[in-house]
């Protein structure tokens, strides 16, 4: 189907077009024209909507599809589904499933059968063999068979000589590392950020210093080596600190932040709910202003979702025993929108499409006549309510149900297919 975009505000700092308003038209995939008139013709599906925005399409770098294994919390079908809802032509799979993605065999799996999907589907091979921390995976072959980067996920790498031989291993075929930073002998098992409110609550505190402690030892490892490597997660101000001077001695340091991090603080657990329960946890609002200060300076790269879906057994228990994470592809731009405070929208748009690709070395789509159309369309002042019918995900393990957000996805368009928020 041919599709024309009627006078569409374009967000493209690679785009001859950026920041004007034109009308754009795709025909069989590609864009064929950007003009500021285009007078439609038969069989051409028009878009219009108030202040519509243009922007190449979403990729998010870190997404829990469960598939296989846990597929009863979500499958590559449903996630896709809620990728596409959320504005996200692209995700990169986080390899904890099961088996985990350890080998070829598993990427395989992954790229086979999202093939034809709308959403592309990039597998990120583990750091280490089944996650186990021990021996260093099979990452060329994963890398031969489409891993984009290889990462133990929320498993940190405790073990500094098998990080550092990844960080070596890894320049020889183009690799990326990609690192959570948590030192368990310090975390210990604690179930929010330490200080004051985890006192009152009577809840085990995770201290800052447990991030913080090992991103320190991985800008180390990385300057050491040469090599790049990027820090997922990260979430105090020091972390952010240790990240900006790390990228001012010239290191190959990417890092990324969740979304709720910009957005909530500590605080939210008062009232005990476990989908507040995050891994890394909420910290402070000193946190957060400081990870929006290191977004609009360039320290932060890129802004990811973390959609962790848990079913209902994993989260309606005693918040000690509940599992960590919630949805978020839906209601990721939502959030991030909503409260970025004095961070710019190209700038947002930028964390969300053309950092990630740069950082995973993918092809960056560009708004121009002549490319392949890889698109997001989104009105960044539309105020809306999430609910429960917006989520396409099998799991529903978020707070948001009910709140009010500013800034919607009308829909995506890639791969000669389109897809489109009712």
């Amino acid at each position: 189907m041919n599709i024309l975009i009627k006078q569409a505000h374009i967000i493209d700092s690679n785009s001859a077009y950026n920041g004007k308003v034109m009308d754009v038209l795709i025909e069989n995939g590609t864009i064929r024209s950007i003009k500021t008139r285009i007078s439609p013709e038969k069989n051409v599906k028009i878009i219009e909507a108030e202040n519509l925005h243009l922007s190449n399409g979403w990729l998010d770098m870190q997404v829990s599809f469960c598939d296989p294994g846990f597929e009863h919390k979500e499958d590559l079908d449903s996630g896709i589904k809620a990728a596409a809802s959320g504005g996200f032509t692209g995700v990169a799979l986080v390899s904890s499933t099961y088996p985990t993605i350890h080998s070829k065999a598993e990427v395989f799996y992954i790229k086979n059968k999202t093939a034809d999907s709308i959403v592309d589907v990039y597998p990120i091979g583990t750091l280490s063999h089944k996650q186990e921390g021990q021996d260093i995976s099979e990452m060329y072959d994963m890398k031969l068979a489409g891993a984009v980067a290889f990462s133990d996920d929320k498993k940190p790498v405790n073990n500094s000589g098998l990080l550092l031989r990844a960080l070596l291993y890894s320049q020889n075929f183009d690799g990326l590392i990609m690192t959570h930073c948590d030192d368990k002998s310090i975390s210990n098992d604690g179930k929010m950020n330490e200080g004051v409110v985890s006192t009152k609550l009577g809840l085990k505190g995770i201290p800052a210093l447990a991030e913080e402690l090992m991103v320190d030892r991985n800008i180390f490892l990385a300057e050491y080596t040469n090599a790049p490597l990027h820090i997922s997660n990260i979430s105090t101000h020091k972390s952010v600190e240790l990240v900006r001077q790390a990228k001012a001695k010239g290191l190959k340091i990417t890092a990324s932040v969740n979304a709720y991090s910009i957005a909530l603080d500590e605080k939210e657990l008062s009232g005990f709910d476990s989908n507040y329960k995050l891994n890394p946890p909420l910290r402070t609002k000193e946190d957060i202003e400081a990870i929006k200060k290191g977004i609009i300076d360039g320290t932060i790269d890129v802004i990811t979702c973390d959609h962790r879906p848990q079913d209902i057994e994993s989260k309606d228990v005693e918040f000690d025993f509940a599992g960590n994470g919630m949805i978020g592809l839906e209601s990721a731009f939502g959030l991030i929108n909503t409260n970025k405070g004095k961070i710019k929208l190209e700038t947002v748009i930028n964390t969300l499409s053309a950092n990630p690709r740069k950082i995973l070395k993918l092809k960056e789509p560009k708004i121009a006549e002549g490319e392949i159309a890889n698109l997001t369309l989104f009105n960044p002042s539309k105020e809306w309510l999430f609910e429960k019918k917006h989520i396409q995900s099998k799991s529903s393990n978020t707070p948001f149900i009910g709140t009010t957000f500013t800034g919607k996805v009308i829909g995506i368009i890639n791969k000669k297919q389109s897809y489109f928020n009712k």
